[in-house]
C-alpha cells in the first residue's frame, strides 16, 4: 500500500514538473519567440504608434480628439462611443462598450439625432449628409476607423483650419485608408491626425 501510494506520489509531481517546465517556460517562450519575427512584432506589442521616439498611441485605439478651441478644430473624429458623459461627448477609453440599445429605443434615436445636428453644425452641412457611422456608437467604444464619407465630410474643415490644401488632405485620408473588395473600406483616424499634424501649415490653436 505504503509502494503503491509512493509510487502515485513520485508519478504525480513528475508529471507537475514537466506541465511547469512545457507549459510554465518552454511555452511561453516559444511564442514569445514567434512574436519577434519580423511582421509580427508590431502587431504582437499592441500596434503602437511611435513619434520621435516616444510611443503616442496605438493604431488599433481610437480616442476622440478635443480642440482647445471648437471654432478652430483641427482634427478628424471617431465614431462616438457610449462612455462618453454626453451624446456628443469625448469617450472614455478606459471604459469600453456599446450602449446595447434596440434599434428601436427612443433613447438611442435621441443620440443619433442629437449627434446628426452637432456634427452637421461642426462640418456646416445639412443634417441628412450626415453618414450614419458619425452618429452610431461602436460595439468597443474605442473604433479608431470611420468610413471614407465621414472622412470625405470632415476633410474642407480639416483643411481650412490646419492650412493644408484640400486635395493634399484627401491624398492624406486616402493614405490611411484600407479594405476594400472583400472587407470594408475604412480610414484610420489615429494614424490620419498623427499625418495631419505632421503636414500642418500653420497652428490651428
Amino acid at each position: 500500500m505504503k509502494n503503491t501510494l509512493l509510487r502515485q506520489t513520485l508519478a504525480g509531481l513528475r508529471l507537475l514538473l514537466v506541465a511547469t517546465v512545457v507549459l510554465g517556460v518552454a511555452y511561453p517562450l516559444a511564442i514569445w519567440g514567434i512574436s519577434r519575427i519580423p511582421g509580427l512584432q508590431a502587431n504582437a506589442e499592441g500596434s503602437q504608434i511611435v513619434v520621435d521616439g516616444r510611443v503616442v498611441g496605438s493604431a488599433l485605439i481610437g480616442i476622440d480628439p478635443v480642440p482647445a478651441d471648437p471654432a478652430n478644430d483641427p482634427y478628424f473624429h471617431t465614431r462616438p462611443a457610449a462612455s462618453a458623459e454626453g451624446n456628443v461627448g469625448p469617450g472614455d477609453p478606459s471604459s469600453t462598450g456599446g450602449s446595447n440599445y434596440g434599434g428601436a429605443s427612443e433613447d438611442l434615436l435621441a443620440a443619433v439625432q442629437e449627434r446628426r445636428g452637432a456634427i452637421a453644425a461642426r462640418e456646416s452641412v445639412r443634417p441628412e449628409q450626415v453618414p450614419t457611422d458619425a452618429v452610431t456608437a461602436s460595439a468597443s467604444g474605442v473604433d479608431p476607423d470611420i468610413s471614407p464619407a465621414y472622412a470625405e465630410l470632415q476633410a474642407p474643415r480639416v483643411a481650412r483650419v490646419t492650412g493644408l490644401p484640400l486635395d493634399e488632405v484627401r491624398r492624406l485620408v486616402a493614405e490611411h485608408a484600407s479594405g476594400g473588395v472583400v472587407a470594408e473600406r475604412v480610414v484610420n483616424v489615429t494614424t490620419l491626425n498623427l499625418a495631419i499634424n505632421r503636414g500642418r501649415v500653420r497652428p490651428a490653436e
